[in-house]
């Protein structure tokens, strides 16, 4: 029983962080639109590097 109640506020705190996590960022894209323009287009960026990355890698494993 200790267990489970342990893993019920687990659940209500990741909940918690995820309402806090996406109100956070709804605030700075309304606070802030250019800013935030210029984050998602570095992580698009990142990921796309990354992506890129992982797809030449697993091209060498191959050859």
């Amino acid at each position: 029983m200790l267990l489970r109640g342990g893993g019920t506020m687990q659940v209500q705190a990741k909940k918690i962080v995820g309402v806090l996590l996406i109100s956070f960022v709804i605030y700075t894209i309304i606070a802030t639109p250019d800013k935030a323009s210029d984050l998602i287009a570095q992580w698009f960026s990142a990921i796309s590097s990354s992506s890129k990355w992982v797809g030449n890698q697993i091209g060498n494993l191959i050859n």
